[in-house]
């Protein structure tokens, strides 16, 4: 790649991640109010302090660059962080909906700040690739903070049910897992065209074969509870997932930020069949509490191959700017 293009892009990059930590600020400011646990609620406030001086490094390297955040995809950040919040928010499991997509949102940060790390390192920055492992880290750790607090999420968001109660709330958290199942076939059958590129275009492939067994079995313990997905639910998130094969394709780096978006998508899955799991116990279906363990560690497997391909993907974006 060119300097002049590689300097570019980079300044580019830097910009998307001042955006990221845009859309974290305001998730991280209204996040303890909505968590209706203390532990939880003090792992956001933890965290707004160091999303508050990511921003600040970001926003500086930026201006060392003689660039400025970007005012468009900061917005864009901040509706985002707020869309995520009255999302949880009109939920009657806030808690429990706000630590999965908080999850989430952790793994794409990780994952933002590793593909920026390796495209500085490319493009001969070194302060910029420091940066990148100065805040990789933090967010690995909230992520891993927050997969400690899923019984704690859970007992916030089912305090005071009773046994019928659980019984449906059961039912609710299968449907949602069904509806991530179905946004996933749609990500992952497009997935291989859109990613162009071999190495993560496999990993949608061979993870496709996977994700339709996972929806076959929780249409069975939906079954087995005499109810069946959501179609409205299941519907919106397909849409969404059409919506989001469009976006792809139109981006001029498609493989990296695919690659982080998948990533992320699989924390969001994880999360989602670590509810389900605490809330199929809480119900004293054993069944329902073994498969979502068994979907667990295949999404969590599949995040770790979403991640091997970063490099893959950098490298494409390169080569395809230099061609």
């Amino acid at each position: 790649m060119a300097d002049h293009d590689s300097q570019e892009q980079l300044t580019k990059y830097l910009a998307d991640a001042h955006s990221i930590e845009e859309q974290a600020l305001v998730q991280m400011r209204r996040a303890p109010g909505m968590a209706g646990d203390p532990e939880l609620a003090h792992a956001f406030s933890q965290h707004l302090r160091e999303t508050e001086e990511h921003e600040r490094l970001v926003r500086s390297a930026l201006e060392q660059r003689g660039e400025s955040p970007s005012t468009i995809k900061d917005l864009a950040g901040r509706a985002g962080g707020w869309g995520m919040l009255v999302f949880a928010r009109l939920n009657p499991d806030t808690p429990g909906k706000l630590a999965a997509h908080a999850y989430s949102y952790e793994h794409m940060e990780l994952a933002a700040y590793e593909l920026l790390r390796r495209i500085a390192d490319r493009a001969g920055e070194p302060s910029v690739a420091e940066l990148a492992q100065r805040i990789g880290p933090d967010e690995r750790a909230m992520a891993d903070r927050l997969d400690g607090f899923w019984d704690r999420a859970v007992d916030a968001a089912l305090r005071d049910k009773d046994a019928g109660d659980i019984q449906e709330e059961l039912v609710k958290y299968l449907r949602d897992a069904h509806a991530l199942e179905g946004q996933a076939l749609q990500l992952l059958e497009a997935g291989p065209k859109v990613a162009a590129f071999e190495p993560l275009a496999a990993v949608f492939r061979e993870h496709l074969e996977e994700t339709r067994e996972h929806q076959r079995t929780v249409d069975e313990r939906l079954s087995a509870h005499s109810a069946r997905p959501a179609r409205f639910q299941a519907g919106a998130l397909r849409v969404g997932a059409l919506n989001l094969g469009t976006f792809f394709k139109a981006q001029p780096d498609t493989p990296v930020k695919l690659a982080g978006f998948a990533y992320a998508f699989e924390a969001l899955e994880v999360a989602g069949y670590e509810l389900l799991s605490r809330v199929a116990r809480r119900a004293g279906d054993d069944e329902t509490v073994a498969a979502a363990g068994r979907i667990l560690a295949q999404e969590r497997q599949a995040a770790e191959r979403v991640a091997g391909t970063w490099d893959a993907a950098v490298d494409t974006v390169f080569s395809a700017a230099v061609g």
